[in-house]
């Protein structure tokens, strides 16, 4: 169909091509066209992080973000970094804090971490609460949350 637009990307570290709609959302597409359904849909409107995928090694809201935007880019989602050994430290620091609880927000959470940590920004208190500014957790009320970041950041002990 003239308006479909050809995808080709690195998705968890596979290859995909697809043909989109122009109006796509990446957030669609990999929860319903490849059953990645780790990032979750809440807000629509970039404010709570539920929807977090990293492209490109950053994060970005896969609910205003176009499927087409990706051609070309690297996408990773919770479950491609959970099958990465760096995933078994963030995990633990999330059981070992009690990070989380229904669970809504986690993968937002993990793969915002992930981002900031890889850039070398969760080098303070101001660093890890700025980074995640744009996750909105409802039921840890983020100590525990901040308590693995400044894990992860080495700023405290396992």
């Amino acid at each position: 169909m003239a308006d479909e637009l050809e995808l080709a990307a690195t998705v968890n570290g596979e290859q995909i091509r697809a043909t989109v709609a122009p109006s796509e959302l990446l957030l669609d597409f990999l929860r319903e066209r490849l059953g990645l359904t780790g990032a979750k849909r809440s807000c629509d409107v970039q404010v709570c992080g539920t929807c977090t995928v990293l492209v490109d090694g950053g994060p970005v809201s896969a609910c205003t973000y176009l499927a087409v935007e990706a051609h070309g880019r690297t996408v990773l989602t919770v479950e491609g970094f959970a099958q990465t050994a760096e995933f078994a430290e963030f995990e633990q620091a999330f059981v070992r804090h009690a990070s989380l609880q229904c669970g809504y927000c986690t993968p937002g959470l993990l793969l915002t971490l992930k981002s900031l940590r890889d850039a070398g920004e969760l080098g303070s208190e101001e660093q890890i609460r700025h980074g995640l500014d744009g996750n909105i957790c409802r039921c840890t009320g983020y100590r525990s949350i901040l308590e693995a970041a400044r894990e992860l950041a080495g700023l405290t002990s396992a």
